[in-house]
């Protein structure tokens, strides 16, 4: 079977072992084989995003990231008002599904790709009645990193109720749930973390999740409250779980725990490093400054005179898949994503072939050797040692 590298911010390459835990025995959801498994899921995504389990709990939903930050959106507000930050596609995303279940949903917007506005966002919560404040963290559309801190303190001054979908930066930043005021964190199992998508998870205080309590449910199968509720009195699920990808968080949960949680950090900054030093090499420009990037993807801004969706399939025949730009960004940059198992010499060879499909665009290869006849010739990138940048293995299940 030919293998597609995927260099994009998820689904991924996932690991030889992630794939054979999918293979383990059949189970019973509803028998203590799967109590267990759920119990080993919860106490290693604690350990990974570094909290007390004396104050924070985890709850595992089969569904997409989407499915846990509708779960957190239609369980965690009730008639309060809630105020949602918008600068790209996916905190648009949220305003859609938080206007289905919240009548009293109220928007901050901001420009594609550009910073929160701080200034704005103190000035906004100080003139209107607001009591929950909800953002992305990592604006997948953009590859911005938004400020979760700054925007964390500001809700502990106001004593908001803080939500944050984390969907694709969980696993690959550093994550401070308690120094970031963070009452609730969605997250995937597809992205940084390294799992086959299908799983999603949130992250809470316990004070928070039993609060939901009090508030009325607007959902049957998204309800956050009887998810904690399962997972608190049987270590179960409320409804039929994805049972084998269950088994296949837990693998890549050891893989990051064996690795170690720093130094799977530390891997991914370091991959990112390397991907936008060569992409920089070829002579292409960021949308955004490197200090705003998460590290999980790079998005780029598209010569003009290439298409993308002829680029994509150049690199697709060399079996590399990418992303397009979104909304405002379509036909303007491309992404590309340095997560999931990917090796040394994927990252190089991806950096090699995107040279050579660039330079298969003869206009980019005339009006740039006028400026610098060295530049663009061949589009090779030299070998570079990775080092530390790949993950350690761990053993199967």
């Amino acid at each position: 079977m030919s293998k597609h590298l995927l260099f994009t911010p998820g689904p991924v390459n996932v690991a030889d072992n992630v794939r054979l835990a999918t293979s383990q025995k059949d189970i019973c959801h509803r028998e203590v084989d799967f109590d267990l498994l759920l119990q080993s899921i919860e106490s290693k995504l604690l350990k990974v995003f570094d909290v007390n389990p004396i104050d924070y709990r985890a709850v595992v939903i089969t569904g997409s990231g989407t499915a846990a930050n509708e779960s957190m959106l239609s369980s965690a507000v009730g008639d309060k008002n809630i105020l949602i930050l918008t600068n790209g596609e996916f905190g648009e995303r949220l305003v859609e599904i938080s206007t289905i279940h919240n009548k009293n949903t109220f928007r901050l917007d901001f420009p594609w790709g550009e910073e929160l506005d701080l200034v704005k966002v103190e000035a906004y919560l100080k003139c209107n009645k607001i009591d929950v404040v909800a953002m992305v963290h990592h604006e997948t559309s953009s590859g911005m990193l938004n400020p979760i801190d700054k925007v964390g303190d500001l809700a502990n001054e106001h004593n908001l109720i803080f939500i944050v979908d984390g969907v694709s930066s969980a696993g690959a930043e550093e994550i401070n749930m308690e120094k970031c005021h963070i009452d609730f964190f969605s997250s995937s199992s597809s992205k940084a973390i390294g799992s086959y998508a299908g799983l999603s998870f949130v992250l809470g205080k316990i004070s928070a999740f039993e609060n939901l309590k009090m508030l009325p449910a607007k959902t049957t199968y998204l309800n956050l409250y009887k998810f904690y509720y399962f997972i608190k009195n049987a270590s179960q699920t409320p409804n039929t779980p994805a049972v084998h990808l269950f088994y296949a968080l837990e693998q890549t949960l050891i893989n990051i725990l064996y690795a170690g949680v720093e130094q799977h950090y530390e891997q991914l900054k370091g991959r990112a490093k390397y991907l936008r030093e060569g992409l920089l090499n070829l002579g292409l420009k960021f949308l955004i400054n490197e200090k705003n990037m998460c590290s999980v993807l790079t998005t780029v801004h598209l010569p003009k005179h290439i298409n993308v969706g002829l680029l994509r399939q150049r690199l697709r025949e060399k079996s590399i898949i990418i992303y397009e730009g979104k909304g405002c960004f379509t036909n303007k940059v491309f992404q590309v994503g340095n997560i999931g198992e990917l090796s040394e010499g994927d990252m190089q060879f991806f950096l090699s072939s995107l040279g050579d499909v660039l330079s298969s665009f003869p206009l980019l290869k005339e009006t740039t050797k006028s400026k610098n006849n060295d530049l663009y010739q061949g589009y090779n990138i030299p070998p570079k040692k990775l080092y530390s940048f790949f993950p350690i293995k761990a053993e199967a299940l």
